[in-house]
């Protein structure tokens, strides 16, 4: 059952509709309001076949998932096919696309992804050793409120959360950029929903690109491809979020994330390459 109290969980809603040769067919439906410039942020992209991956798989959480970003998706109609490949005792593995249903029910592939899903919260585990800690990030109280400054003139996604920037670190939006490659900030919902796993997948996308630091333009960066390793099922209230990159070449970058909940738990890391910005 969705719960219709909460913005993120309706927008990632899924409803199985058949099974054919073995494959799980979900009609959905890519939401307004989760974009940039028009197009659908590829995390809630990736959240979104998530949903129909865990339905299929009864498993929560997406240990691992990569996705290829095939073509941009604005808003409306959608199908998502979950193709079962190996399950055991604790990891399921599946592949998954995420197609774009035209007015003509003609469909058009827009995302393929890979994931191992799992249970997190009783997961058997086993030896942990942390190469350092958290990394620094002001208090939640003092970073900047994302839907309030001008990254919102085209980042309408953060309309639905409670996104916050470090201060340094989105003063490019005033034409200050720090010079760093990097982006830190806090991740919320709005509405108060509380951050899950499937959120995370969201999360590790939706921060402006680090590289809004080194003076290039503001606009649409084209996620190619996107893998998120969920660690830990993060406790309740906001996440922190670090991104950085260290190359740009030939047009692509890359940026690599960590989220870590308020209890200084590593929950999350990802990686990305995208399409550099051009105005």
């Amino acid at each position: 059952m969705v719960d219709r109290s909460f913005e993120f969980d309706v927008a990632t809603s899924v409803r199985e509709v058949s099974i054919v040769d073995g494959a799980h067919h979900f009609e959905a439906r890519v939401h307004d309001g989760w974009d940039i410039a028009g197009n659908a942020n590829g995390g809630y992209l990736l959240a979104l076949v998530g949903r129909a991956i865990s339905a299929v798989t009864s498993r929560p959480d997406c240990v691992t998932i990569t996705a290829h970003y095939l073509a941009p998706c604005p808003a409306g109609p959608a199908r998502v096919v979950v193709t079962p490949v190996r399950s055991g005792r604790r990891f399921a593995t599946v592949t998954a696309s995420l197609f774009r249903v035209d007015e003509d029910g003609k469909m058009k592939e827009v995302l393929r992804a890979l994931a191992t899903v799992g249970d997190l919260a009783t997961d058997p585990g086993g030896p942990s050793a942390m190469q350092r800690s958290m990394p620094d990030i002001s208090p939640f109280d003092e970073c900047i409120l994302m839907s309030g400054t001008s990254v919102n003139d085209f980042a309408h996604l953060h309309g639905r959360l409670a996104t916050r920037g470090e201060p340094a670190d989105i003063a490019f939006r005033s034409g200050s950029p720090s010079g760093r490659a990097m982006m830190r900030g806090w991740f919320d919902f709005a509405d108060g929903r509380s951050v899950d796993s499937n959120a995370l997948l969201l999360a590790s996308d939706a921060f402006p690109p680090a590289v809004f630091n080194l003076s290039l333009p503001m606009g649409w960066v084209p996620t190619v491809e996107l893998t998120v390793h969920v660690r830990a099922v993060p406790a309740p209230g906001p996440v922190a979020c670090f991104f950085t990159s260290r190359f740009l070449q030939n047009g692509l970058l890359e940026e690599d994330g960590e989220m870590w909940d308020t209890k200084g738990v590593l929950v999350a890391q990802s990686r990305q390459l995208a399409l550099a910005p051009r105005g």
